[in-house]
């Protein structure tokens, strides 16, 4: 799923491309993608954009007239920029946005269409379709501890409920929580003073870090391969892989279809979590310990 560093960098190159400029033409491939009737999509066209700006994981494409399109990407949404006029491609092509200058393909791969449009007016409609999450530049040490510590969950689900910290992922939870060397299962209202302010210093410097890491990859193009899987990261995607801090392999836990990626010797005192369907198929076998497996 795009996450935070990626939808700013689309936020940006978008900016640079289409700001005042005017929308042709919509051509919707799937009519499920938007799912509000009204205003309809169509009163885009003829209407000038006046921005672009980040909502979360969303895209909010700001036009005249007080007109907003919501953009969610979800897990496999995608965007293209194109010649004018290019046809959206086979099977994963949702819609087609024609201006003067070129054409934004919104494509989805997979079966499952989960991206969403929301035509709506005004900014109002629009903070309707915010999770409500904070910003992790807007918050204090002491803020974020007390949002943190609003309910006691694990801090892998809490990172990413858009309710609470805006734009968050797994793939950059995976790589906040290694940087700050906790476990992605320790309860949030377990922390002590010192461990939350090494996360919140973690979330602010990883997402920021990783964002003008991808604004300078992309330079003056555009984002085409947006992926939650970048060379770089320490533990996400990397399972089996040596951590780059202590040369350990990071291990990984799936649940609901999930994948966390950890590091034991750098984040859980060199214990092994429990992946619920391993475990219990394994039961005593189950190794324990990170010198269990080696």
């Amino acid at each position: 799923m795009p996450e935070l560093p990626d939808v700013a960098v689309y936020v940006e190159s978008l900016e640079r491309r289409l700001r005042g400029e005017v929308l042709e033409r919509v051509r919707l491939v799937s009519f499920f993608v938007v799912r509000t009737a009204s205003p309809a999509i169509r009163e885009l066209e003829g209407r000038r954009v006046a921005g672009f700006r980040r909502m979360g994981k969303r895209l909010v494409f700001e036009f005249e007239d007080d007109l907003r399109l919501v953009l969610h990407l979800m897990i496999a949404g995608r965007l293209r920029w194109r010649d004018r006029g290019a046809k959206p491609p086979g099977r994963i092509g949702l819609a087609a946005f024609d201006f003067a200058k070129g054409t934004v393909l919104l494509t989805e791969a997979g079966t499952s269409r989960r991206a969403s449009i929301h035509v709506v007016r005004g900014n109002d409609a629009v903070r309707a379709l915010d999770p409500g999450g904070r910003e992790l530049d807007d918050l204090d040490a002491v803020e974020f501890r007390a949002l943190l510590t609003r309910e006691n969950h694990t801090l892998k689900r809490t990172l990413t409920d858009p309710r609470l910290l805006s734009g968050i992922g797994g793939a950059y939870a995976d790589e906040i929580l290694h940087r700050a060397r906790l476990s992605p299962v320790a309860l949030t209202q377990k922390l002590d003073e010192d461990a939350t302010s090494r996360l919140h210093r973690a979330c602010v410097d990883v997402l920021r870090e990783w964002t003008e890491r991808l604004r300078a990859e992309v330079g003056d193009g555009f984002p085409e391969e947006v992926t939650a899987f970048r060379d770089g990261m320490a533990v996400h995607g990397r399972f089996g892989e040596p951590c780059p801090v202590c040369g350990a392999k990071v291990q990984r836990i799936v649940h609901v279809g999930r994948e966390t990626n950890y590091c034991a010797r750098c984040q859980t005192g060199g214990k092994l979590l429990a992946d619920r369907a391993l475990s219990r198929l394994l039961h005593d076998d189950w190794p324990k310990t990170i010198d269990d497996l080696e």
